[in-house]
């Protein structure tokens, strides 16, 4: 229903829902990696020119994070030019072509199922193609949202995205254990001088065919995400930007209702200098606080557990290869995903992210101690699930409802670009040093991340601003004041 007090709900979250696909091929992407990596390392070791080893196979899986760190820096220039529709169909477009590119590397260059060092780098290239697309929608998504959402369930709306990422990934773990059905991962063996080799008696289904249907599974949703782009609005803030605001002003009517749409149009427009306005207008903390947010919410170490979760689980005693475990953590993550969507309105933000950072730490110490104990079975995989739990109700959803509340109007494009490349710059750190840390010490990583979720509780609590209840607009009278 509309009125002309409260506007139409349908209508806002049917634009929501669009959006936030974008966060479901965001978690699609990067998590589909958890159930083909295996297979990928397996593949590339017959490879007879080179010597595919560790190093190269944390790398090739953090592949796609170095386009996220592309697309994220490129985001905020892509959001005022082409605007954040438009951008975010871009993003489509990127997740497609590298969904088909990833399934078969080899089109035009290369003979199938011919691993070679070339084939490699081809490989890699097209996982880059899709962590741009990645990139983007990770900040445009939330971006447009915030700027569609009236503040009272902005954050909540905005947490939804977080939702759609978590449920991307619990869609492609699922997916995985689908499609490897009654296959099994490859064995790879290790010899004295620390090569890896294929075992012979290994599924080699899943070392040729099966890592290829999983990246390829991704060209659906993504081909389903560009169609609906075109059935939704630019935002209000952007239009008034582009000096739209009649189609601007009919935007909030519909979302708002029409007295409350005027008053937003009058804050918007006295706040809407993104093309002018200097970086540093605001002072240095908030730029600093913002990167700080990225920063912490990967170096507490969550991805380097959602991308290798079947070989963790199966490392810490997991019957049938981690790949179950993995689709029940993915289902724990969506149930504290909603926790922190049906609260981060009611308690506000910080208090999530400190609990959430001390939860984490508790999981975290939880296998390292497991670890240096030799325990093996359910208590060091409910340990890794309560370590995931607590980042799903903490810093999962509610760093990118900060990210995209507490920079003003008029530097925020330029701002969440750069909190985001520093996201995705940490991510890669974090993910691709992972499997070497790993193979050193299960122990030392964990503890090392325990000991970072404690000192992220640390800085939310004495630097964090609360933003719950807060215009957009509020944002640039708080930094005025602390500038």
């Amino acid at each position: 229903m509309n009125d002309a007090n409260k506007g139409s709900k349908l209508y806002l979250y049917s634009i929501t829902t669009v959006a936030i696909l974008g966060g479901l091929l965001f978690g699609y992407d990067t998590a589909v990696i958890s159930g083909a990596e295996k297979g990928l390392e397996a593949f590339f070791l017959m490879a007879t020119d080179f010597q595919y080893d560790k190093v190269m196979h944390g790398i090739t899986s953090s592949s796609a994070l170095i386009g996220c760190v592309i697309g994220g820096a490129l985001s905020g220039f892509f959001a005022s030019r082409l605007g954040r529709r438009n951008s975010l169909r871009l993003a489509s477009v990127l997740f497609f072509l590298s969904a088909l590119g990833s399934y078969y590397p080899e089109v035009l260059f290369f003979n199938y199922g011919e691993p070679n060092m070339e084939l490699l780098i081809a490989f890699n290239l097209y996982r880059v193609l899709g962590g741009i697309g990645v990139g983007l929608a990770s900040a445009v998504c939330p971006m447009y949202i915030a700027e569609i959402a009236p503040s009272n369930i902005r954050g909540t709306l905005v947490s939804c995205n977080q939702f759609a990422i978590i449920f991307g990934m619990l869609v492609v773990y699922f997916v995985n254990f689908l499609i490897m059905g009654d296959h099994t991962n490859p064995i790879i063996d290790k010899s004295a001088e620390g090569i890896l080799s294929v075992n012979a008696a290994s599924d080699m289904w899943s070392v040729q065919t099966g890592w290829r249907y999983m990246f390829g599974s991704e060209a659906f949703p993504a081909a389903l995400f560009g169609f609906l782009l075109f059935f939704v609005p630019k935002t209000p803030r952007y239009l008034v930007l582009i000096h739209q605001d009649e189609k601007a002003y009919s935007i909030l009517e519909k979302v708002n209702g029409a007295s409350k749409a005027k008053e937003i149009l009058a804050e918007i427009k006295a706040t809407s200098k993104e093309k002018t306005e200097k970086l540093f207008s605001y002072g240095v903390a908030v730029i600093v606080i913002g990167i700080l947010l990225s920063v912490f919410q990967q170096a507490i170490g969550i991805n380097a557990v959602l991308y290798y979760a079947p070989r963790i689980f199966e490392n810490a005693g997991a019957e049938g290869g981690g790949m179950m475990q993995t689709v029940i953590m993915g289902i724990v993550n969506i149930v504290f995903t909603l926790v922190a969507i049906f609260t981060v309105d009611r308690f506000g933000r910080k208090p999530l992210l400190i609990i959430g950072s001390i939860g984490m730490a508790v999981g975290a110490f939880a296998v390292a101690m497991c670890d240096s104990m030799g325990i093996k079975g359910i208590v060091p995989v409910l340990s890794v699930i309560v370590y995931a739990a607590f980042f799903m109700m903490s810093w999962g959803p509610i760093c990118w409802v900060l990210i995209s509340e507490i920079f003003p109007n008029t530097i925020r494009g330029k701002a969440v670009a750069i909190a985001v490349a520093f996201q995705w710059i940490f991510n890669y750190i974090i993910s691709s040093t992972f499997p070497a840390l790993y193979d050193f010490s299960p122990m030392f990583a964990y503890s090392l991340y325990g000991i970072i979720c404690i000192a992220a509780a640390f800085f939310v609590w004495r630097w964090v601003p609360e933003t719950k209840g807060k215009t957009l607009e509020d944002m640039s009278k708080l930094w005025r004041r602390n500038k």
